[in-house]
């Protein structure tokens, strides 16, 4: 029997809007671009649908962790864990439908969530999902772990990064979800997987992902670098911005990406790094155009009046598409909305 202890939880930051049509959308834009992610109450194109929790699932037997906020919380998960269980560290929208697809693959497995605090274990249980925390201790390791956590919440990421590959028993896979950020360039050139990397010390961003991606290689985990989720259209309640229109931006829908990491656990790969994206960079220009054009919304953006900055990259996945034989639901942020390019 698996022994662990205690839970929280780990959501990225997310903007609202308002839809002019609902149509499938219920709480976000999940497509991904060079800035972080949004959602909405709203408006979202993924609806997450529920699991009952399965007879072997996590049960917890302390109360809260603010009951007892400087004990370990016990919890066991019956019957050990399995040969095709899932330890995702940073539950939040990416990592929900990570654990969606897994439970599709492998129907009768374990999904186990470690979050930051307590605030969405209901949802998490209601999905099947077991909650814990970094705290937690369990007397077996995962076969399987993807850490989907951002940065912003901790002091040492390339260290809780480091806990929860320690956490990975060495087979099936460890995978880390990491950023495009790390590929050098700023004129709007072309990069692929193997594009240069910018320096360490230029960058306290770039040098925390870079870190923690070495810990996750060192280890034999692999890394996939994904344009950021969620999709500018927050910029509809600025009508203009003072930034300029030309900076390229990168897209992959949050589907996408989870269907791209599960297909990555799933080859059993050893210190690789992929990259995630959907092959269609867009400007800020265009990417509003598209959103004016697609109807779906009250208001309408006006435009950018900058003339200076930097500019962006063109991601081309064309080598991971190839090796892992994956292609993305949603092909362009153009048909994911409904208009022609």
């Amino acid at each position: 029997m698996a022994t662990i202890t205690a839970a929280t939880s780990r959501i990225g930051i997310q903007c609202n809007f308002e839809p002019l049509k609902h149509h499938n959308f219920n709480s976000c834009i999940k497509f991904s671009l060079s800035i972080p992610s949004i959602s909405s109450p709203n408006f979202s194109f993924h609806k997450l649908s529920l699991h009952t929790m399965p007879a072997n699932s996590f049960r917890a037997n302390a109360s809260s962790a603010i009951d007892a906020p400087s004990e370990e919380l016990e919890a066991s998960s019956r019957g050990g864990i399995g040969a095709n269980d899932l330890l995702i560290v940073g539950p939040g929208v990416l990592g929900r439908l990570v654990a969606e697809r897994w439970r599709e693959e492998y129907p009768g497995c374990q999904i186990f969530g470690q979050t930051m605090t307590t605030d969405h274990h209901d949802e998490l249980i209601k999905m099947g999902i077991s909650p814990s925390s970094r705290e937690t201790k369990f007397t077996s390791k995962f076969p399987y772990v993807i850490y989907c956590a951002p940065p912003s919440r901790t002091e040492d990421y390339p260290g809780d990064v480091r806990d929860a590959a320690l956490k990975w028993s060495g087979e099936g896979s460890f995978l880390f979800t990491s950023s495009s950020a790390p590929y050098d360039c700023s004129d709007n050139g072309s990069v692929d997987e193997d594009g240069p990397i910018v320096p360490i010390g230029r960058s306290p961003r770039t040098d925390i992902l870079l870190k923690a991606e070495e810990v996750v290689l060192e280890f034999g985990g692999c890394v996939v670098r994904l344009a950021d989720r969620g999709a500018h259209t927050y910029w509809l309640h600025k009508g203009t911005l003072d930034i300029r229109p030309d900076h390229i931006l990168n897209l992959i829908h949050y589907e996408d990406a989870a269907s791209l990491s599960v297909t990555i656990l799933k080859k059993r790969l050893r210190s690789r790094i992929f990259l995630g994206c959907d092959n269609h960079p867009l400007s800020r220009q265009e990417l509003m155009d598209l959103v004016n054009k697609s109807g779906k919304f009250e208001k309408k953006f006006e435009g950018f009046t900058g003339t200076s900055g930097p500019l962006g990259k063109k991601l081309d996945n064309s080598k991971t598409r190839a090796e892992l034989g994956w292609e993305p639901k949603y092909p362009s942020f153009a048909q994911f909305l409904g208009v022609s390019d």
